[in-house]
């Protein structure tokens, strides 16, 4: 059992404070919590009509939760004496500690050294609800309702959490817990706690930062293990970081894209909006995660149709077709007039006949879709009858029960359906979601937990500390033949030292080649007028090399490659809380102006990197564009695996590394500039 046990499902609570106190009394009897309340207070002789203790020594018993909303100097002193009496867990209310600064963070040092091993939500939070149990920790109205089942949402936010429990689109909640300053009781406790609760079907987020990477990440696992999908929004951005970088990763490895990476990693589904993760939660309560992304649409408009099919290019969902078998099924339940087709405009020619409906819903539903959306806009119900709009509502739930197949019902304006509809749909074993765009991006996330279900790649290493000491940037022949030792192919050159010909280097070589200044100052050849290429013969390299004279400390002759169909960035970022991480991207000199790329945590599989790569915009010039060669993926892939085993070994001094570009050959993978910046050793 975790540590939360106690705190989350209490027998008894004492109370300690004035109002904010009274309230938690009023908010537990209000919502039926049936345990003991024991106020606390060293004047009133009662609160809300409960006869009033003066200390914690003088408790009938060691409270198994305690809301604790005194100010935050006498907090920590209550919290001392609760640790000592053996309280279950405490929501400290208070505020003016670490989210503060100054004193404050001494004064929460404080607070944590009083609980001891004694866990406590807060500092400055709003606390906790169970609507499952009835548990009110919390010093306010909310929104919510009893539940036998349910979601759990945690936030760092009290008044976002606050307004979670007032929304209205029939998600059961279960727990809201508010983390505040997350002192003793952090996100990933708190998601590892609420999973063990059998009655709680999958994990709402709402998150500002992750400290603890790796406990979150074995957080999510319990989750998921335990058959509850994790969904979050994540708001914010971590700091990169003070230190002045150089190199194109840098620019495409903001803080957000990292959290993707890791989400993805760990098996949490990331989301964009509050209504997308009530929607998304709603349809993991009442359906799970979804076995795949070939959805159905129902609609009794061509308006309609048309509207969810535009939407539809937004989401990482498919309309699948209907077979010819599949169609003559489904034409059998209609007239001559309708056009069978997905997203399915049915006409209005059944309107308001059940079993005709249900007929032509479930030949429909009975292909290998996903889910089955129906759009249905209920009319207002002060001015009109919405009766025969409940008959195909009616129609899809017999349909879905006839085929066993999933089913949704989904409003083009998120108030065309009441809360009350949105219940009575729940309870038909249909999903109600709210606006098209916001219940296919709810459909995407249940599919996105459906793949995480299936199997994730493995955990994501643990993150080195930044290097110390000073760093030095490696010339790109050094930095060339570091990552050839580990594998990764390097254009055929050699290094020309000042009074050495280049041109006899370069006839050596075989022409066309590559001329290039190299040193430890130079860093972007190109934006220096430091490199020339395609030359052709002995007098061009000559040419060249006095163009380039005093530029660099050496001249570095390669020998072109001629035949490339793509260029890549392959780079290597560090973000201080998840650690490095791989970038792959359209490289080139366009790099950051493309802006195409994608991040991979480490250790990435073979299989992760190709489907990264296959990911990008500019894969189509990977795949034979207009009649070009094919790329060798295979080759970009195991060049990536060599700049991996490098950063594995010696991630503790590295700060940056750019293989850019990546030439891609229809066989074979080429780097044909590297960056790399280590810190000095020793220093």
């Amino acid at each position: 059992m975790s540590r939360l046990s106690r705190l989350l499902r209490p027998r008894s609570i004492a109370v300690f404070g004035g109002a904010s106190a009274a309230e938690v009394v009023r908010q537990c009897r209000k919502i039926g919590y049936d345990g003991a309340i024991w106020p606390v207070h060293p004047r009133h002789d009662t609160i809300e009509g409960l006869p009033v203790y003066r200390s914690v020594a003088g408790l009938p018993a060691a409270p198994d939760a305690a809301f604790v909303a005194v100010n935050r100097h006498l907090s920590v002193e209550v919290m001392g004496q609760l640790a000592q009496r053996g309280a279950g867990g405490v929501v400290a209310y208070a505020s003016g500690f670490a989210e503060v600064g100054g004193e404050g963070i001494d004064l929460q040092a404080q607070l944590v050294a009083a609980a001891g091993d004694m866990p406590f939500i807060g500092p400055n939070c709003y606390g906790l609800l169970s609507y499952l149990d009835g548990v009110t920790l919390w010093p306010d109205q909310h929104g919510g309702k009893r539940v036998e089942r349910g979601v759990a949402i945690v936030t760092q936010s009290g008044n976002i959490g606050l307004n979670l429990t007032m929304q209205r689109r029939a998600l059961p909640i279960a727990y809201l817990v508010t983390l505040g300053n997350q002192a003793s009781v952090g996100l990933s406790e708190a998601i590892a706690a609420l999973a063990e609760d059998d009655r709680v079907t999958a994990i709402g987020l709402h998150v500002e930062g992750i400290d603890d990477p790796a406990a979150f990440a074995r957080a999510c696992a319990v989750a998921r293990e335990r058959g509850k999908p994790v969904v979050a929004l994540k708001t914010g951005s971590s700091q990169t970081g003070a230190e002045l970088t150089i190199s194109h990763t840098a620019s495409l490895a903001g803080a957000d894209a990292v959290v993707d990476a890791f989400f993805r990693r760990v098996g949490v589904v990331r989301v964009a909006s509050i209504p997308v993760l009530l929607e998304a939660l709603k349809v993991l309560h009442l359906h799970g995660p979804m076995t795949g992304r070939n959805i159905a649409s129902l609609s009794c408009s061509g308006g309609e149709a048309a509207l969810i099919a535009d939407t539809v290019e937004r989401h990482n969902l498919h309309f699948g077709r209907f077979d010819a078998a599949r169609k003559e099924i489904i034409a059998a339940t209609l007239t001559e007039l309708v056009t069978i087709s997905n997203p399915f405009d049915y006409h209005t020619f059944a309107w308001g006949d059940e079993p005709a409906l249900t007929d032509i819903f479930a030949a429909t539903m009975d292909a290998e879709f996903d889910t089955t959306l129906i759009i249905l806009d209920f009319p207002r119900e002060d001015r009109c009858d919405g009766s025969s709009w409940e008959v195909s509502m009616r129609a899809l739930a017999a349909a879905s029960k006839r085929t066993g197949r999933r089913g949704g019902v989904v409003t083009s304006m998120p108030e065309s359906m009441t809360e009350a509809q949105a219940e009575g749909i729940a309870a038909l074993g249909l999903v109600p979601l709210y606006g098209i765009d916001d219940a296919l991006a709810a459909l995407e996330a249940a599919a996105d937990a459906g793949e995480f279900a299936r199997g994730l790649p493995a955990a994501p290493a643990a993150p080195t500390p930044s290097p110390s000491g000073l760093a030095r940037t490696l010339s790109e022949w050094e930095g060339k033949k570091l990552l050839q030792t580990y594998g990764l192919t390097v254009p055929e050159g050699c290094l020309v030292r000042p009074g050495e010909d280049a041109a006899e280097t370069a006839a050596a070589l075989g022409f066309p080649v590559a001329l290039k200044a190299v040193g430890s100052a130079i860093a972007h050849k190109t934006e220096m007028g430091a490199v020339k290429l395609g030359l052709a013969g002995r007098e061009a390299v000559r040419e060249a090399a006095a163009a380039l004279s005093g530029i660099g400390e050496a001249l570095l002759v390669e020998r072109m490659v001629t035949d490339s169909v793509a260029e890549l960035i392959v780079g290597v970022a560090r973000d201080p809380v998840c650690g490095l991480q791989l970038v792959i991207g359209a490289g080139g000199q366009l790099v950051e102006l493309i802006a195409d790329s994608r991040i991979l945590l480490l250790p990435a599989s073979r299989a992760e990197i190709a489907a990264a790569v296959r990911s990008l915009k500019s894969a189509k010039l990977l795949q034979g564009y207009r009649n070009r060669p094919a790329g060798d993926i295979d080759a970009v892939a195991s060049a990536v695996l060599a700049i991996q085993e490098f950063v594995l070994a010696e991630g503790s001094r590295l700060i940056e590394l750019d293989v850019n570009p990546l030439m891609v050959r229809p066989h074979g993978a080429v780097a044909a500039d590297v960056l790399i910046r280590l810190a000095e050793e020793g220093e």
